[in-house]
């Protein structure tokens, strides 16, 4: 142990009578809630990303393969289901399940309602993790090789529009050629993801009524969906199919066909990034403040180690590390507070919000290990390096004035 860490360690336990106690209490204070609203902000703001991302994924997939000339319309030119990297494309490290998939605009209607809508064709090798999840009533489609299934899932929201409940018979209607032909559907499952624009628009069936409808043959479809284990490396795999499937077709990631949605969730980062500066800022500052009044009740240490012999670095090295004993008391405690705050979120959802507006029914919460590593390691870092300056004050003090200071 150097002497610059022993006398640190020495003076970090103040006298019962010493001025600066209650204001390092109070810098413990500030320290520790400036870094529990970082970590819960990022928690927050990340976890709702992550909650909006994986609703739209659900709907799409991370990446959707197309013939190059179908366009964003619901009337997709068919392919070929015989692919050569169907289904071995899933042997590619990261990617999880590829599946076909069929789209065919329509018009919902009961008795005294209608209701323009899309009729999503899936197939037997339809990943349903993510509408397990969001099933309010009744369940998943239960799809087989051996005959055409006439069950169909819809929205609560589209329930609720069209006054329909679990049972109860759909017809959808759609224009072929300029004529209208009829198709009844039996209501299997309600569910709900929060998404307005997905949930009052798509109907979810069986794939060979699109195919029978579009006059095609068993072994065509819309595209390929193809589900990747790392969101993070979407752009990797996306470039890595799109050179796998030949010229003929075309590979987008979710992004590239919902950019709009994309760029409004990476705005959210803007609002972090404000409160990180504005909470660092504020402990740093708070630390300064403490730091001179250290320096100045200890001026008499201050002249009486510098009358030793020991350097102006040295003597700053002391209050820098007393400085950074209090910065790491006002992490510890910050770091139990959020952590405590965000799992009660996690566990409970104590804190609601309207998911017609939020597309949330709670407050989503994303703790990442990284991320608290990251804010506690920088807040320390960044504290002690807005020390080193104002220590500077330091060098100004001389042994014999500083022996007489009262």
């Amino acid at each position: 142990m150097n002497i610059e860490t022993f006398i640190a360690r020495r003076i970090l336990v103040p006298a019962k009578a010493n001025f600066s106690r209650p204001i390092v209490r109070l810098a413990v204070i500030s320290i520790s809630l400036g870094l529990a609203v970082m970590i819960i902000a990022v928690a927050i703001v990340t976890g709702f990303q992550q909650a909006i991302r994986d609703k739209i994924i659900g709907f799409g997939s991370h990446i959707q393969i197309t013939h190059f000339d179908s366009n964003t319309s619901y009337e997709p030119v068919p392919i070929s289901k015989s692919q050569p990297f169907y289904p071995s494309l899933t042997e590619t490290e990261g990617i999880r399940n590829i599946q076909v998939y069929a789209t065919k605009a329509g018009i919902i209607k009961t008795r005294d309602q209608i209701q323009g809508g899309v009729l999503k064709g899936v197939g037997t090798d339809y990943d349903w993790s993510f509408f397990k999840e969001k099933i309010k009533q009744g369940k998943t489609l239960d799809l087989n090789d051996s005959a055409r299934s006439n069950n169909v899932l819809i929205s609560t929201q589209l329930a609720s529009l069209l006054k329909l409940k679990l049972g109860d018979p759909l017809r959808m209607y759609f224009i072929i050629n300029n004529q209208t032909r009829g198709r009844k559907f039996n209501i299997a499952g309600i569910y709900k993801t929060g998404l307005e624009e997905f949930d009052k628009r798509y109907v979810i069936g069986d794939i060979r009524h699109i195919q029978k409808l579009n006059g095609w043959d068993d072994d065509q479809v819309a595209g390929f969906e193809v589900l990747i284990n790392d969101f993070d490396k979407l752009n990797e795999l996306g470039a890595r199919v799109y050179e796998n499937i030949g010229y003929e077709l075309n590979a987008q990631t979710i992004k590239e066909r919902h950019p709009q949605m994309f760029d409004w969730l990476n705005l959210q980062d803007m609002n972090v990034i404000i409160i990180l500066v504005l909470m660092v800022l504020v402990a740093g500052i708070t630390m300064i403040s403490t730091l001179l009044i250290l320096i100045l009740e200890r001026t008499n240490m201050i002249g009486i180690l510098k009358a030793l012999g020991m350097r102006d670095w040295s003597v700053r090295q002391v209050f820098l590390y007393n400085a950074a004993h209090i910065i790491g008391r006002g992490l510890l405690w910050g770091n139990i507070i959020a952590i405590a705050l965000s799992l009660l979120q996690q566990q409970f959802g104590l804190i609601t919000l309207s998911q017609e507006s939020y597309y949330v029914s709670t407050v989503p919460i994303n703790l990442n290990l990284l991320h608290i590593l990251a804010l506690n390691a920088g807040t320390l870092a960044i504290c002690v390096a807005m020390l080193v300056i104002p220590s500077y004050i330091i060098t100004r003090i001389t042994p014999v004035k500083a022996i007489r200071f009262e």
